[in-house]
């Protein structure tokens, strides 16, 4: 199903100086210089746009899943914890609107960004009135898109923390993508640091692997490697082991949490 006559192709998203953004499809996990890592759903049947979407925000640092059909989004979205859905309003199975409204209905409380050709006040007020929280018309600069993504997390951050994250006595600036503990900066890789803000985001409760290797790394991670054990070790190293007060801790049988040290 078609919004117009003309397909929407690739190049018709392009950054300001009117080229695409540079991307290594490989990359899809790799994390941001400016920005925080969250996990993505686009919902988009042109397949090349959504791979284009995909590639973008995953160079971009986010972790991205796609679904082409509204049902197979809801399924997905019921079945992992998405912190932004991307939705074409025109999908083969079933409008956008009613994937948005079914996604309400089924207590999906973060964002949802409407992607559409259909450019009428009209058309953008039945997209919000669905449950959308923006509305973004075809063509457009990826550049806006990648803005319009940013607002929308920034708005939903849990605390309205915005820029700076703190736990006890750990400060991280998503912005200067700088860490202090005790008033002393931490000098992390890329990767640390998106290990220790996803910690940072949600403190006190137990992350197991599986979440972590989806939103540190992405969807494609195996998470029975060692990799995540690797980087929490290295991470505690710079963390913890120089402080009297341990905060990563491991949950046996689940995984690992950020939490103040029991005594």
């Amino acid at each position: 199903m078609r919004e117009s006559n003309t397909p929407l192709h690739s190049h018709e998203i392009h950054d300001a100086k009117g080229q695409s953004p540079k991307i290594d499809p490989w990359r899809t996990g790799t994390l941001p210089t400016k920005m925080p890592v969250m996990r993505v759903l686009v919902v988009e049947d042109q397949r090349k746009m959504a791979r284009f979407i995909q590639q973008g925000l995953g160079e971009a640092g986010y972790s991205v899943d796609l679904a082409e059909t509204g049902q197979s989004a809801e399924l997905l979205a019921g079945e992992n914890e998405y912190d932004l859905v991307i939705l074409d309003v025109m999908l083969p199975d079933q409008t956008g609107l009613d994937t948005a409204r079914h996604l309400r209905d089924d207590g999906f409380q973060k964002p949802i960004l409407m992607l559409t050709a259909l450019s009428g006040t009209k058309d953008k007020v039945a997209g919000l009135d669905s449950g959308a929280d923006d509305y973004l018309t075809k063509p457009f600069e990826f550049d806006e898109l990648l803005a319009r993504v940013r607002a929308l997390l920034r708005r939903q951050t849990s605390g309205g923390v915005g820029s700076v994250l703190r736990f006890e006595d750990v400060e991280m600036d998503l912005v200067k993508r700088k860490v202090r503990r005790a008033d002393q900066e931490l000098v992390l890789t890329q990767k640390e640091f998106a290990l220790l803000e996803y910690f940072l985001r949600n403190p006190d409760r137990p992350l197991t692997r599986t979440a972590i290797a989806e939103h540190v790394w992405d969807a494609r991670f195996d998470s029975d490697s060692n990799v995540i054990d690797v980087y929490i070790n290295m991470l505690r190293k710079k963390v913890d082991q120089p402080y009297p007060t341990k905060l990563i801790h491991t949950v046996v049988g689940v995984g690992y949490v950020l939490k103040r040290q029991d005594h």
